[in-house]
């Protein structure tokens, strides 16, 4: 990375562009998949439900059947199945490109594309929650997606407390190259200390996952550790209610 990317991401970081205060009195957690390869609903999906656990998930329409770093993608249908079951879908753009090397009016083109390729396939359904492609952002992406979204997750490790920022929301990664059972149980140890919003992230779950995804193991890791700690687990619209609104919102 070069010195001036570099100093992007940092400025980026640092410049909240949509403040909101913490309201939660107690932690809250959400687990999100970002792209989405298929595997992360055959597989992820059965773990959720045996935790009893509904999630959110970024739904890049470009993918839609294909295949991606040898993974395979979604299918139309496995957006139904995810509705149907109480899961959250949100926008990861439809061609998933890094935000700040394009246009503004190209970006907004490219979610709106993403809006209609969802409601094709399930009707009147509105996308309110949005994930940075590759976790990249720019002070003016995020204000061009803090305008168009409620809330917009990026990929910088923390946990969400006191004064937060709503365009580039902080997140811990349960992703293969580099993930310790210690590090995902600190940050849910952190969360209930700080009565804080903690968000995890990852993309495929396989026995042989990328090295951006996760293996069952290690998503049941991460659930038991959120579940014995006694946070409960919210899609991020809903978990957004509870944090900003002080709202019992549940799926």
């Amino acid at each position: 990375m070069s010195f001036k990317e570099r100093l992007n991401r940092q400025i980026t970081q640092r410049l909240p562009l949509k403040p909101a205060r913490s309201r939660l009195t107690s932690p809250v957690a959400s687990i999100t998949f970002d792209d989405f390869p298929r595997s992360s609903w055959t597989r992820g999906g059965d773990i959720l439900a045996a935790h009893n656990t509904k999630a959110t998930y970024y739904v890049s329409g470009g993918f839609v059947g294909g295949m991606q770093d040898g993974r395979e993608q979604f299918t139309e249908s496995d957006l139904v199945e995810i509705v149907e079951a109480g899961h959250e879908i949100g926008c990861h753009t439809f061609s998933h490109e890094a935000g700040p090397t394009i246009g503004s009016d190209s970006l907004m083109d490219d979610v709106e594309r993403n809006a209609a390729f969802v409601q094709d396939i399930l009707g009147d359904y509105v996308l309110s929650s949005f994930a940075y492609p590759y976790g990249e952002a720019s002070p003016r992406t995020k204000r061009l997606f803090g305008d168009r979204f409620p809330t917009s997750r990026g990929i910088a490790k923390g946990v969400n407390k006191g004064l937060m920022d709503l365009s580039q929301l902080k997140a811990i990664g349960v992703e293969h190259w580099w993930w310790t059972p210690e590090y995902i149980e600190a940050a849910v140890d952190r969360a209930k200390r700080e009565n804080g919003w903690l968000i995890l992230f990852t993309h495929d779950v396989s026995d042989d996952p990328s090295p951006y995804g996760a293996t069952p193991r290690m998503l049941e890791h991460a659930l038991g550790a959120i579940r014995r700690a006694g946070i409960d687990i919210l899609p991020v619209k809903h978990a957004l209610a509870r944090t900003v609104f002080d709202e019992p919102l549940t799926p």
